[in-house]
This record gives structure tokens, sequence and C-alpha cells, in this order.
């Protein structure tokens, strides 16, 4: 038996389980033909809606081959999702890549040659492209509209590696810039193995490119997925790789206070207050640096973020007494900020009302997380509805007050792109 099976022998139609997960039917359809694959935190749920355990959810996901379909499947040429253009695109960059590596040991002279080749192609200013892609995408209310732009892009990119047209070193830079840009808005849609899978194409760029600050963002980022499965650990230990990288790269920049700010929050989710406030602390003395040294695009840390952020540490570890001040100073002190990004704003939002869950405070709930439901609506942002969702996790005898009962259902309603 199959996944649509078990779901026919209960009677529902796609419809329903996309309507009790919060996802698109066409998503369920997907799941069902073996496309792709639920992710972690939609399993849970997928489980409880078809009345089984998370092995037996497994088995379903991945029945038993009849002969007729491994016959099928060895006739076919095609690998899996070969017409999935994202993955076509991914294949091809690696392809070049391959390729195009060998030319940075190339002598000097030839390297000489090859820059004069550029010069004359007039080759286009990618990095310039890349910065104005990152302002977009940080400027956008809805992050997965800038997803068709970015893949143009990379398809242009991949045409520069292809020709040689421009400094290899150079191109290998900015495609670690633009699939950091590209997993960023994989993961604010909640598809974490598409993030996953850039960060760590940007990750093996920005080492060929010897771009160490790059490449310590490309590793912070893909810690985030970890950090939003709950796999402190992991997390911490991508982000000690990453630690050691940003020591190599430019003390100018921020890099190294950023990887500082995401280390407190593997701590806080281990339980270590001790050592998040000492990674709050490296990450503060970013203040000590100029304008230039935070940059833009794949580096964007001012420490702008840290009050709301050092809040939610606190939240995580369970100290309620300090973070409520510091998210209500966030909330109050950045509202031009927060105008300017809803991921920001809901996420605060989320905080404090899971304070007032905590404290069995019905009214905190209800007035933060309607507000915060209102902008994951707006905005179609991923991460505030994840938020949103491990908001009901601490709902417990609250759930009996109609107005969180009524709450909760808005936050079930609510769909990821």
């Amino acid at each position: 038996m199959g996944l649509s099976e078990r779901r026919k022998a209960l009677g529902y139609s796609q419809e329903k389980p996309a309507e009790l997960l919060g996802v698109d039917r066409t998503t369920v359809g997907r799941w069902e033909s073996g496309k792709v694959a639920p992710q972690p935190p939609r399993r849970r749920g997928l489980a409880a809606v078809l009345e089984v355990g998370l092995h037996e959810l497994d088995v379903l996901l991945n029945p038993p081959r009849t002969a007729g379909r491994k016959a099928a499947e060895h006739q076919s040429s095609d690998p899996p999702n070969a017409g999935d253009p994202d993955e076509m695109i991914r294949r091809e960059f690696l392809r070049i890549l391959t390729v195009s590596g060998a030319l940075t040991a190339l002598p000097v002279e030839e390297a000489e040659a090859l820059t004069e080749g550029v010069r004359r192609g007039a080759p286009a200013d990618f990095a310039r492209m890349n910065r104005h892609l990152w302002q977009v995408y940080r400027l956008a209310r809805s992050k997965g509209s800038v997803y068709p732009v970015v893949r143009d892009q990379l398809a242009t990119l991949n045409e520069a590696l292809a020709s040689g047209r421009g400094s290899t070193k150079t191109l290998l830079s900015t495609a670690a810039d633009l699939f950091q840009l590209a997993g960023e808005v994989a993961f604010d849609s909640d598809r974490h193995a598409d993030a996953a899978a850039s960060y760590a194409l940007a990750a093996s760029v920005g080492r060929d490119a010897e771009a160490y600050d790059l490449w310590a963002c490309a590793l912070v980022r893909h810690a985030y997925v970890d950090l939003s499965e709950r796999r402190y650990r992991q997390a911490a230990q991508m982000l000690g790789a990453a630690e050691r990288l940003a020591e190599r790269g430019d003390r100018a920049l921020s890099t190294r206070h950023w990887v500082a700010s995401v280390q407190a929050e593997a701590y806080a989710g281990l339980g270590d207050l001790n050592a998040c406030e000492r990674a709050m602390d490296r990450a503060e003395a970013v203040r000590d640096l100029t304008t230039d040294g935070v940059k833009g695009g794949w580096l964007r840390f001012d420490g702008a973020r840290l009050a709301e952020e050092r809040g939610s540490r606190y939240v995580q570890l369970g100290r309620l007494d300090l973070a409520e001040d510091v998210l209500r100073d966030a909330l109050g002190q950045t509202a031009l900020a927060f105008g300017q990004s809803y991921r920001r704003r809901g996420a605060v939002l989320t905080d404090l009302a899971a304070i007032g869950a905590r404290r069995r405070d019905a009214e905190q709930v209800v007035e933060y997380g309607r507000e915060a439901v209102e902008l994951a609506r707006t905005s179609g942002s991923g991460y505030v509805v994840r938020r949103l969702r491990a908001l009901c996790d601490e709902f417990g005898p609250l759930s009996r007050d109609h107005r969180v009962a009524e709450l909760g259902s808005g936050i079930a309603a609510l769909s990821t792109p």
C-alpha cells in the first residue's frame, strides 16, 4: 500500500490532508507520486492525518516496487526529476564547475590572456547584479517572487563559466553568492532539501574561489536548516567550522560576528545559557566595525537585530523574565526597520505570544499571535509560518479558550509557498 491508497482507504480526497496540513493540494499529489518527500516538520502531521505511526509512514512513502515498476524504471533513461528546470540548472552548473575549476591553476601568462579576452568581450557585471538581487530580496514582501530572477541569473552565469568570459575566481565567488540567495528563497518557502543543496553548493564554490567569508556564510546558512529542525548539536558543529573559516577571512567584515550570533541560537537550543550569552557578547562586537564592514548581499549582519535575537534566545532558554523586556523594546525601537521586514516583526510577535502561552495569558497570546498571522498571510513567509506552528505547541490548556482555538485554526490554515 502506498500513500494514496492509505488516503483513499480513509475516504479522503487530496484536498483533505492538504487543508489539515496547511499545504497546497498539488504538494500532496507530489508526495503521493514520489516526486518529492515531505520535509521532517511535515511528517509527524502527515502521520497523524493518515492515522499511522512514523515508521508506517516511511513504508507508505517508500512502498515495495513491483516487478513491472522495476522493469519500467530500468527501461527509462531519464534520472529522477530530469525535467525539473531547477535540477537541470544545478546539474549543468556542477558539470561546468568540474571543467572551469581547472582554470584556477592556469599559468600566469594564460590567466592574463584570459582576463584580457574578457575585457574585450565586455562581460556583464555579475557582482553588481547580485547586490541588486539581494536588495530586492530584502525588500520583497513575498520572498518567492525573487526566485525567477535568481534562476535567470544562474543561467546567465552558467553561460559565462562555460564560455570562459571572465576571471574564474571572480565568477566562482559570484556563484557562491548567488547560490546562497537561491538557498534563502528556498528556505523561506519551507523547501529545506533545496535550501541545503544550494548552501552546500555555495560552500563548495566558495572554497574553490578561496573566498573564506563567502564559504563561512554558506555554512552559517546551512546551519539554519539544522536549527529549524532542532538539530542543535549538528548546527553547533557546522558553526564551529564556520567560525574557523571566518578567522581566516577579512577581519574588517562582520562574518565572525554573524557566526557568533547564530552560535548563540544553537547554544540556547542545547540549554547552555552561559555559552549563549558569551556568543551574543561576541556578536555585539560588530558595533565596533565601520559601516563598510557589514557589507550587504550575502553578508548583511550589522547588529540591528541583536536585541530581538537576544530576546528570542531567552525565550528558547525559558528565561521569560529576561526575554519580555528585550522583545518589547525591540518591537518599539525598530518599528521603522520592521516596516521593511514582515519576517522580522512576525518573529518578534510570535516570541511575545509564546511568552504569553507559557504564562497562561490568553490575552497576550491572541494580541500578538493575530498580528503575526496577518503578517504571515500578507508576506507568504514560510519562516513566519513555521514559527507560528511551533507556537501552537505552546498553547496547552489555553486551547480551550475559544479565542486561542480560533487563533490556532487561523495558523493551521496558513500555507507556505
